[in-house]
């Protein structure tokens, strides 16, 4: 498959979450949901959220093996069924077998999908997505067995969809589990939200981060120590980072920092060129969350008088304190980051000339730079 083929809850080079077995870090999101299904008061609707990367896709499917795998607790006797103590269903169990070929019956997958007339990948969940899972209630309620939907991500749905997904949760079909993925649930609407049992997923820290890394079946590039700290605990955003090369798009724009407040123009130049080419959506848009981060760290440099203790790129340290001298500065830093945010967005969602908008956002920054 390649990689526009590849769905959008997936990153590229990396395996799909449902391919995923090994969930670190998210011991008490795990043992949460399990006493709800041990002691009877499994809800019909979880709301999963955290940071992007964090593993909550990967939970979700895990949730929706174990789910279709273990059976009713039975109502006691010499047959009665084991307590679980694990979410962890075999890769052998036909389940999931099942659910990794995608011939599981039980359980279906929420995601953006092509539209027909444009050939083209929505950027939302439309309402016809969410319908859809009407028919699935259906034609999977005859064997009187349990139902999962995972809806990846919630955040992209439409209105349309989330009113229409909000019916279901009012209405919840019988022996159904619906799990949402949401990196941000403050826009959900209310409703939704107030449907919906929370688990929270956290960070990584840096010895989980780095077995999560090592269980991800993913050649690697890159200093860890650099990829925990530029992903912010989040092992997607590392896989990310490590697979499109963010460690040296974010060394790059470290060294045109350190040029400031005179900005290297030849260089600015060539980064946003790689940055525009076609096919390099997804760079374009890992070039700006860089710069997005490089002026938070910029911002918090200023304000607590000292650089991260982990450098990101070479000479990160000096640019930092350089630049940030001053908790005024670093309010200057805070300003212009919010500022840089929204002019991105709305440069990307209006497809201004993304070379030139490169370029506009390097300028901005070199103008704040202290003289």
């Amino acid at each position: 498959m390649s990689d526009d083929a590849l769905p959008p809850d997936q990153i590229s080079g990396a395996a799909h979450p449902r391919d995923t077995q090994v969930l670190i870090g998210q011991t008490e999101a795990e043992a949460a949901f399990l006493d709800a299904w041990t002691t009877g008061k499994l809800h019909h609707a979880w709301l999963l959220t955290g940071p992007r990367g964090v593993g909550k896709a990967t939970l979700a499917w895990r949730i929706a093996r174990f789910l279709l795998a273990t059976p009713d607790a039975d109502a006691g006797g010499m047959f009665a069924t084991p307590t679980p103590t694990t979410l962890e269903i075999p890769a052998d169990h036909p389940v999931s077998r099942r659910i990794a070929s995608g011939g599981e019956g039980a359980l279906k997958s929420v995601i953006r999908t092509v539209n027909p007339d444009t050939k083209r990948m929505r950027k939302q969940i439309v309402v016809d997505d969410i319908r859809a899972l009407n028919g699935f209630f259906q034609l999977s309620a005859a064997d009187g067995g349990r139902r999962v939907v995972i809806v990846d991500n919630a955040d992209e749905m439409n209105v349309n969809a989330a009113n229409a997904l909000l019916k279901m949760l009012e209405e919840p079909p019988e022996r159904a589990t619906l799990l949402l993925i949401s990196h941000q649930p403050s826009g959900l609407l209310p409703t939704i939200r107030s449907r919906c049992r929370t688990l929270r997923l956290g960070t990584l820290s840096p010895d989980q981060m780095a077995a999560a890394l090592s269980a991800s079946d993913v050649a690697v590039e890159g200093d860890p120590a650099a990829l925990a700290e530029l992903s912010v605990g989040s092992v997607g955003g590392a896989l990310r980072l490590s697979l499109m090369g963010g460690l040296q798009i974010y060394a790059e724009l470290v060294a045109l920092l350190s040029s400031m407040p005179r900005l290297d123009r030849a260089r600015a130049i060539k980064l946003a060129e790689a940055a525009a080419q076609r096919g390099a959506e997804e760079k374009l848009t890992l070039l700006f969350s860089l710069i997005d981060l490089m002026l938070a760290r910029l911002a918090r440099t200023g304000a607590t008088g000292a650089a991260p203790e982990t450098e990101a790129a070479p000479n990160e340290a000096q640019a930092l304190t350089r630049l940030a001298p001053t908790p005024q500065q670093g309010r200057v830093w805070a300003n212009l980051a919010q500022e840089v945010s929204d002019r991105a967005q709305h440069g990307l969602a209006v497809n201004l000339d993304p070379a030139a908008l490169v370029l506009d956002t390097l300028h901005r920054i070199a103008e704040h730079a202290p003289r």
